[in-house]
Protein backbone atom coordinates (compact mmCIF):
# COMPACT_ATOMS: atom_id res chain seq x y z
CA UNK A 1 0.00 0.00 0.00
CA UNK A 2 1.55 3.61 -0.90
CA UNK A 3 2.73 5.37 1.65
CA UNK A 4 0.68 8.33 0.36
CA UNK A 5 -2.10 6.94 1.51
CA UNK A 6 -3.84 8.73 4.49
CA UNK A 7 -6.70 7.25 6.28
CA UNK A 8 -6.37 9.24 9.52
CA UNK A 9 -9.68 10.66 10.35
CA UNK A 10 -10.40 14.07 10.28
CA UNK A 11 -9.56 15.89 13.49
CA UNK A 12 -12.78 18.09 14.28
CA UNK A 13 -10.98 20.36 16.22
CA UNK A 14 -8.31 21.01 14.13
CA UNK A 15 -10.36 21.73 10.98
CA UNK A 16 -12.71 24.26 12.59
CA UNK A 17 -9.88 26.05 14.47
CA UNK A 18 -10.69 23.95 17.94
CA UNK A 19 -14.77 24.33 17.75
CA UNK A 20 -17.15 21.62 16.67
CA UNK A 21 -19.53 22.80 13.82
CA UNK A 22 -22.81 22.01 14.59
CA UNK A 23 -25.14 20.86 12.07
CA UNK A 24 -25.18 22.92 9.19
CA UNK A 25 -28.94 24.71 9.08
CA UNK A 26 -29.69 23.81 12.97
CA UNK A 27 -32.72 25.90 12.71
CA UNK A 28 -34.23 25.13 9.37
CA UNK A 29 -33.36 21.44 10.28
CA UNK A 30 -36.27 21.33 12.90
CA UNK A 31 -38.96 22.47 9.97
CA UNK A 32 -36.96 20.33 7.70
CA UNK A 33 -39.88 17.84 5.85
CA UNK A 34 -39.67 14.14 6.85
CA UNK A 35 -37.46 12.45 4.14
CA UNK A 36 -35.42 15.66 3.20
CA UNK A 37 -31.92 15.41 3.34
CA UNK A 38 -29.97 17.52 6.06
CA UNK A 39 -27.40 18.03 3.22
CA UNK A 40 -28.39 19.57 -0.03
CA UNK A 41 -27.71 16.81 -2.59
CA UNK A 42 -26.74 14.41 0.83
CA UNK A 43 -28.52 11.22 2.18
CA UNK A 44 -32.18 10.91 2.92
CA UNK A 45 -32.84 11.20 6.72
CA UNK A 46 -35.34 8.19 6.24
CA UNK A 47 -35.08 6.82 2.82
CA UNK A 48 -37.47 3.78 3.04
CA UNK A 49 -39.90 6.18 4.61
CA UNK A 50 -43.10 3.88 5.69
CA UNK A 51 -43.33 1.94 2.39
CA UNK A 52 -42.47 -1.08 4.73
CA UNK A 53 -43.32 -2.83 7.75
CA UNK A 54 -42.24 -1.53 11.17
CA UNK A 55 -39.84 -4.58 12.49
CA UNK A 56 -37.33 -5.08 15.50
CA UNK A 57 -33.95 -3.03 14.39
CA UNK A 58 -30.78 -3.84 15.44
CA UNK A 59 -29.39 -0.56 14.82
CA UNK A 60 -30.22 2.81 16.58
CA UNK A 61 -29.35 6.37 14.57
CA UNK A 62 -27.56 8.65 16.04
CA UNK A 63 -27.76 12.53 15.74
CA UNK A 64 -24.58 13.46 15.79
CA UNK A 65 -22.43 16.65 14.97
CA UNK A 66 -21.11 16.91 11.78
CA UNK A 67 -17.68 18.73 10.78
CA UNK A 68 -17.20 21.42 7.96
CA UNK A 69 -15.10 18.77 6.01
CA UNK A 70 -17.80 15.92 6.69
CA UNK A 71 -20.84 18.44 5.75
CA UNK A 72 -18.97 19.22 2.11
CA UNK A 73 -17.92 15.57 1.32
CA UNK A 74 -21.46 14.47 1.77
CA UNK A 75 -23.09 17.21 -0.25
CA UNK A 76 -20.19 17.31 -3.05
CA UNK A 77 -20.36 12.96 -3.46
CA UNK A 78 -23.04 11.83 -1.88
CA UNK A 79 -24.97 12.12 -6.13
CA UNK A 80 -21.32 10.11 -7.19
CA UNK A 81 -20.97 7.93 -4.64
CA UNK A 82 -24.03 7.50 -2.26
CA UNK A 83 -26.79 5.32 -2.26
CA UNK A 84 -30.11 5.69 -0.34
CA UNK A 85 -32.19 2.49 0.73
CA UNK A 86 -35.26 3.32 -0.15
CA UNK A 87 -36.00 0.04 -1.29
CA UNK A 88 -37.76 0.77 -3.99
CA UNK A 89 -35.99 -0.29 -6.75
CA UNK A 90 -33.23 -3.84 -7.65
CA UNK A 91 -29.51 -2.07 -7.23
CA UNK A 92 -27.60 -3.25 -10.66
CA UNK A 93 -23.95 -3.28 -8.92
CA UNK A 94 -22.18 -3.22 -11.60
CA UNK A 95 -23.84 0.07 -12.60
CA UNK A 96 -23.20 1.32 -9.07
CA UNK A 97 -19.46 0.76 -9.33
CA UNK A 98 -18.82 1.13 -12.89
CA UNK A 99 -17.62 -2.74 -13.30
CA UNK A 100 -18.04 -6.40 -12.99
CA UNK A 101 -16.10 -6.87 -10.08
CA UNK A 102 -17.00 -9.05 -6.82
CA UNK A 103 -18.78 -6.85 -4.38
CA UNK A 104 -18.41 -7.27 -0.55
CA UNK A 105 -20.88 -5.71 1.44
CA UNK A 106 -20.01 -4.29 4.55
CA UNK A 107 -22.54 -3.32 7.62
CA UNK A 108 -21.84 -0.73 9.85
CA UNK A 109 -18.58 0.93 9.23
CA UNK A 110 -18.03 3.70 12.07
CA UNK A 111 -16.13 6.40 10.49
CA UNK A 112 -14.99 4.52 8.00
CA UNK A 113 -11.01 4.27 7.96
CA UNK A 114 -11.09 0.41 8.30
CA UNK A 115 -13.22 0.49 5.48
CA UNK A 116 -11.18 2.66 3.64
CA UNK A 117 -7.81 0.86 4.57
CA UNK A 118 -9.69 -2.41 3.24
CA UNK A 119 -10.75 -0.69 -0.31
CA UNK A 120 -7.16 0.23 -0.92
CA UNK A 121 -5.75 -2.43 0.14
CA UNK A 122 -7.60 -5.11 -2.59
CA UNK A 123 -8.33 -2.49 -5.59
CA UNK A 124 -10.19 -5.30 -7.47
CA UNK A 125 -13.13 -5.85 -5.10
CA UNK A 126 -15.70 -3.54 -4.70
CA UNK A 127 -17.20 -2.36 -1.11
CA UNK A 128 -20.90 -1.70 -0.59
CA UNK A 129 -20.54 -0.23 3.00
CA UNK A 130 -24.03 0.78 4.95
CA UNK A 131 -24.32 2.39 7.94
CA UNK A 132 -26.74 5.51 9.12
CA UNK A 133 -24.36 7.17 11.28
CA UNK A 134 -24.10 10.91 9.51
CA UNK A 135 -20.47 12.26 10.60
CA UNK A 136 -19.08 8.53 9.32
CA UNK A 137 -20.72 8.74 5.85
CA UNK A 138 -18.93 11.83 5.30
CA UNK A 139 -15.63 10.72 6.87
CA UNK A 140 -15.50 7.85 4.38
CA UNK A 141 -16.66 9.56 1.58
CA UNK A 142 -13.79 12.14 2.09
CA UNK A 143 -11.66 9.51 2.92
CA UNK A 144 -12.57 7.60 -0.29
CA UNK A 145 -11.75 10.71 -2.33
CA UNK A 146 -8.71 11.68 -0.46
CA UNK A 147 -7.06 8.31 -1.31
CA UNK A 148 -8.45 7.69 -5.02
CA UNK A 149 -10.87 4.84 -3.80
CA UNK A 150 -12.62 4.03 -6.78
CA UNK A 151 -14.16 0.39 -5.89
CA UNK A 152 -15.86 2.29 -2.61
CA UNK A 153 -19.61 3.05 -2.30
CA UNK A 154 -21.70 4.71 0.83
CA UNK A 155 -25.48 3.10 1.33
CA UNK A 156 -27.69 5.08 3.90
CA UNK A 157 -30.45 3.44 5.72
CA UNK A 158 -31.42 -0.25 6.80
CA UNK A 159 -28.99 -2.92 5.40
CA UNK A 160 -32.29 -5.24 5.75
CA UNK A 161 -34.02 -2.97 3.30
CA UNK A 162 -31.01 -3.08 0.88
CA UNK A 163 -30.65 -7.08 0.86
CA UNK A 164 -34.36 -7.48 1.08
CA UNK A 165 -35.77 -5.80 -1.27
CA UNK A 166 -32.75 -4.13 -3.43
CA UNK A 167 -29.93 -6.92 -4.14
CA UNK A 168 -30.50 -9.73 -6.60
CA UNK A 169 -29.63 -12.71 -5.75
CA UNK A 170 -26.01 -14.32 -5.80
CA UNK A 171 -25.10 -10.74 -6.36
CA UNK A 172 -22.65 -10.63 -3.33
CA UNK A 173 -19.42 -11.97 -2.73
CA UNK A 174 -18.67 -11.59 0.78
CA UNK A 175 -20.45 -9.95 4.19
CA UNK A 176 -18.32 -8.40 6.60
CA UNK A 177 -20.38 -7.34 9.63
CA UNK A 178 -17.08 -6.26 12.30
CA UNK A 179 -18.38 -4.87 16.14
CA UNK A 180 -22.24 -4.33 15.60
CA UNK A 181 -24.21 -3.35 18.75
CA UNK A 182 -24.57 -5.97 21.12
CA UNK A 183 -27.40 -4.95 22.88
CA UNK A 184 -26.02 -6.45 26.21
CA UNK A 185 -29.32 -6.21 27.88
CA UNK A 186 -31.13 -9.47 27.90
CA UNK A 187 -34.43 -7.84 26.87
CA UNK A 188 -33.12 -6.09 23.97
CA UNK A 189 -31.14 -9.26 22.58
CA UNK A 190 -33.85 -9.60 19.82
CA UNK A 191 -32.54 -6.52 18.18
CA UNK A 192 -29.08 -8.48 17.53
CA UNK A 193 -28.49 -8.32 13.67
CA UNK A 194 -26.88 -11.89 13.49
CA UNK A 195 -30.17 -13.87 13.64
CA UNK A 196 -31.02 -16.97 11.89
CA UNK A 197 -33.72 -15.03 10.26
CA UNK A 198 -30.86 -12.59 8.97
CA UNK A 199 -29.00 -15.32 7.83
CA UNK A 200 -30.87 -17.00 5.62
CA UNK A 201 -31.90 -13.39 4.26
CA UNK A 202 -28.31 -12.90 3.92
CA UNK A 203 -27.55 -16.58 2.08
CA UNK A 204 -30.53 -15.61 -0.61
CA UNK A 205 -27.79 -12.47 -1.76
CA UNK A 206 -24.50 -14.18 -1.34
CA UNK A 207 -22.63 -16.75 -4.21
CA UNK A 208 -21.56 -19.75 -3.51
CA UNK A 209 -18.12 -19.49 -1.80
CA UNK A 210 -18.43 -16.01 -0.37
CA UNK A 211 -17.09 -15.17 2.89
CA UNK A 212 -18.96 -14.38 5.86
CA UNK A 213 -17.04 -11.93 8.20
CA UNK A 214 -18.11 -10.91 11.53
CA UNK A 215 -16.03 -9.42 14.47
CA UNK A 216 -16.93 -8.40 18.03
CA UNK A 217 -15.42 -7.52 21.59
CA UNK A 218 -18.68 -8.69 23.30
CA UNK A 219 -18.36 -12.44 24.00
CA UNK A 220 -21.66 -13.27 24.98
CA UNK A 221 -22.45 -11.97 21.47
CA UNK A 222 -19.57 -13.81 19.63
CA UNK A 223 -20.98 -16.70 21.47
CA UNK A 224 -24.16 -16.37 19.95
CA UNK A 225 -23.11 -15.37 16.88
CA UNK A 226 -20.74 -18.63 16.59
CA UNK A 227 -24.10 -20.72 17.47
CA UNK A 228 -26.47 -19.04 14.71
CA UNK A 229 -23.72 -19.46 12.34
CA UNK A 230 -22.90 -23.16 12.92
CA UNK A 231 -26.54 -24.44 12.82
CA UNK A 232 -27.53 -22.31 9.54
CA UNK A 233 -27.24 -25.00 6.92
CA UNK A 234 -26.17 -21.92 4.60
CA UNK A 235 -23.07 -21.71 5.69
CA UNK A 236 -20.01 -23.78 7.06
CA UNK A 237 -17.00 -22.70 9.64
CA UNK A 238 -13.64 -22.27 7.27
CA UNK A 239 -11.58 -23.34 10.31
CA UNK A 240 -12.31 -27.41 9.97
CA UNK A 241 -12.03 -27.62 13.99
CA UNK A 242 -14.77 -25.17 14.58
CA UNK A 243 -14.97 -22.36 16.69
CA UNK A 244 -13.54 -18.51 16.65
CA UNK A 245 -10.90 -17.41 13.57
CA UNK A 246 -7.18 -15.74 13.92
CA UNK A 247 -7.87 -12.27 12.64
CA UNK A 248 -7.47 -12.30 8.97
CA UNK A 249 -4.42 -9.86 7.81
CA UNK A 250 -7.00 -7.85 5.46
CA UNK A 251 -9.29 -6.70 8.22
CA UNK A 252 -7.28 -3.61 9.97
CA UNK A 253 -6.57 -3.60 13.64
CA UNK A 254 -8.71 0.04 14.68
CA UNK A 255 -7.18 2.64 16.91
CA UNK A 256 -10.55 1.85 18.93
CA UNK A 257 -9.91 -2.15 19.09
CA UNK A 258 -5.82 -1.19 19.68
CA UNK A 259 -7.03 0.51 23.15
CA UNK A 260 -9.79 -2.08 23.90
CA UNK A 261 -7.40 -5.12 23.13
CA UNK A 262 -4.75 -2.79 25.62
CA UNK A 263 -7.50 -2.81 28.61
CA UNK A 264 -7.90 -6.94 27.91
CA UNK A 265 -10.85 -6.83 25.69
CA UNK A 266 -10.98 -10.05 23.79
CA UNK A 267 -11.99 -10.01 19.81
CA UNK A 268 -12.86 -13.16 18.25
CA UNK A 269 -13.61 -13.35 14.64
CA UNK A 270 -15.65 -15.74 12.91
CA UNK A 271 -15.22 -16.86 9.32
CA UNK A 272 -17.92 -18.33 7.63
CA UNK A 273 -18.02 -19.48 3.89
CA UNK A 274 -21.40 -19.77 1.80
CA UNK A 275 -21.83 -23.21 1.02
CA UNK A 276 -22.86 -24.07 -2.42
CA UNK A 277 -27.12 -23.88 -3.26
CA UNK A 278 -28.50 -27.76 -3.32
CA UNK A 279 -29.71 -27.53 -6.53
CA UNK A 280 -26.65 -26.91 -7.74
CA UNK A 281 -24.66 -29.40 -6.13
CA UNK A 282 -27.72 -31.82 -6.54
CA UNK A 283 -27.22 -31.01 -10.46
CA UNK A 284 -23.46 -32.45 -10.63
CA UNK A 285 -24.18 -35.56 -9.66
Amino acid sequence: MSDSLNFAPEDPEAALGGRLQRIPGAAADRSRAKGEPRFPGGPMADPAGSHFERRIRSFQPRRSRVTTGQADALQRLWPLWGLDIDGQRTVDLAELFGNTRPVVLEIGFGMGEATARMAADDPDTNILAVDVHTPGQGNLLALAERNRLTNLRVANGDAIILLREMLAPDALDGLRVYFPDPWPKKRHHKRRLIQPEFLTLAAARLSPGALVHCATDWEPYAEQMLEVLTAHPGFENTRPEGGYAPRPAFRPLTRFEGQGLDKGHVVNDLLFRRVQHRDQSSAGD
